[in-house]
């Protein structure tokens, strides 16, 4: 299979570098735009509210999009200022005069998001492109305000948040608002060719589904004592489960969705087991390995499988295992690397249908699906399974850090929070969690850990 995208390079998540002149031809099949007001002016304005490399790259992809109406970036906002000025100066070089961020339209404080908001028009788009611990106090007000949303992974870190996003989503279709989120596989051409054989019926029966990540290790070093204890854990968030939900849910929440996506239901238990490699040094709250083992309603099985670590066998991939024959739905950095087998054996020799080509990348195709939504009034939200994906998402790593079985019905009933003051937050506001006197961060011990 050749990969529309194959290159690290050119996924959004890696930033700007050709995301313009792959996408500035691309279309997804037969989009046609006339010329439909969003605003007055017919300009779609966005708003940037996250200013690392995700929410700049997808501020990218919205510049990008085959549209014969004009899009502009109009404000920025962050916690700090070095990630606008930086996102602000490397948007200017590839994009030019449609970064129309001028110093009062760039934000910054843990409010800064309700100021870029502001300055949107109805039919404009808030791009929420933080970590997962404000994005439901953003989505809140955003929908408040009556602007369309685009917004990241992970939705929220916990049970709770994640009910909120729910209810949000409500409103949102209530008030008619585009919501798109950032589980982009679901817009490849070529996956959905492979879910149209599997609802055919041409694999038979899915009975497994296995997906993995593995890849080098990480981890976090000690705060140094002149460094804010709130400021240090929002840079570092992936490290932290209130902040960000945690390496394993930023990193697999793709895969989880695409099992889900596969057998069209949400598993009723998780089970699994993790750990960190002996002697670690990290400082941080994730875990070096995840393996988690989903039930579905009709006993079938997704294993979903993280390593972090140095030195050992890599993988990127989503497999899937029918009474027929299995087939391989996902490949290397989230490729489009989609074909069935003849039989149960993964081998290339074995191969008997591959998709073809796609015309974009799926992080394109999700925001030419955006705006066709906005230009001409097309129902468009995908709050429901998004969250709901998260929400899986959650009880598998909260089956790993607990060491029980954890159920959908569980999952459903909690309102857990780790954190139960975001929507106050400040720079004076005391960290969510804090290190013991080695500089260690609280991590999941089996047996005695909660997190629902």
């Amino acid at each position: 299979m050749k990969s529309a995208d194959p290159s690290p390079k050119s996924c959004r998540r890696r930033f700007l570098a050709q995301s313009g002149r792959a996408a500035a031809g691309a279309a997804v099949a037969a989009m046609t735009v006339p010329h439909v007001h969003a605003a007055e002016d017919n300009t779609i304005r966005l708003a940037q509210i996250g200013c690392g490399p995700r929410g700049s790259g997808a501020v990218g992809n919205a510049l990008s999009v085959p549209d014969d109406a004009p899009i502009e970036l109009y404000a920025m906002a962050d916690v700090f200022p070095d990630r606008v000025n930086a996102a602000c100066k490397a948007l200017r070089q590839q994009f030019g005069d449609r970064i129309d961020v001028p110093p009062e339209r760039q934000f910054v404080g843990f409010d800064a998001y309700r100021k870029a908001i502001d300055c949107l028009r109805p039919g404009d788009v808030a791009l929420l492109t933080t970590r997962a611990y404000p994005r439901p106090t953003h989505f809140d007000y955003a929908v408040e305000k009556g602007v369309n949303v685009f917004m990241e992974k992970s939705f929220a870190p916990d049970p709770g948040g994640l009910k909120r996003m729910l209810r949000a989503g409500k409103a949102a279709e209530k008030k008619n608002l585009k919501i798109a989120t950032g589980l982009m596989c679901r817009h490849s051409v070529a996956r959905q060719a492979l879910i149209e054989k599997v609802r055919n019926g041409e694999l038979g029966d899915i009975q497994l589904i296995r997906a993995y990540r593995m890849g080098g290790g990480r981890g976090l070093a000690p705060r140094k004592p002149d460094q804010n204890e709130l400021e240090w854990q929002v840079r570092r968030s992936v490290d932290f489960l209130w902040a960000s939900s945690g390496l394993f849910i930023e990193l697999l929440i793709h895969q989880v969705d695409e099992c889900c996506w596969l057998k069209d239901a949400w598993p009723v238990k998780a089970h699994g087991v993790g750990g960190r490699v002996p002697y670690s040094t990290d400082c941080g709250q994730n875990l070096d390995t995840y393996s988690i083992e989903y039930t579905f309603a009709d006993g079938s099985t997704a294993l979903v499988t993280n390593r972090n670590i140095a030195g050992c066998h890599n993988d990127f991939a989503t497999f899937l295992h029918g009474t027929r024959r299995a087939a391989q739905f996902s490949g290397d950095i989230h490729a489009a690397t989609v074909h069935t087998y003849k039989n149960q054996r993964i081998d290339k020799g074995d191969v008997d249908w591959e998709a073809g080509e796609e015309p974009c990348s799926p992080w394109q195709a999700e925001w030419n699906v955006l705006i066709d939504a906005i230009r001409n009034d097309k129902p468009h939200n995908e709050t429901e399974r998004s969250m709901l994906s998260n929400l899986v998402s959650v009880m598998g790593r909260a089956a790993v850090h607990s060491g029980k079985v954890i159920t959908w019905d569980e999952m459903l009933a909690s309102d857990f929070l780790f954190c139960d003051y975001v929507d106050d937050l400040n720079y004076d506001s005391p960290a969510p969690v804090q290190a013991d006197d080695q500089g260690r961060y609280p991590a999941p011990v089996p047996g005695k850990w909660t997190e629902i």
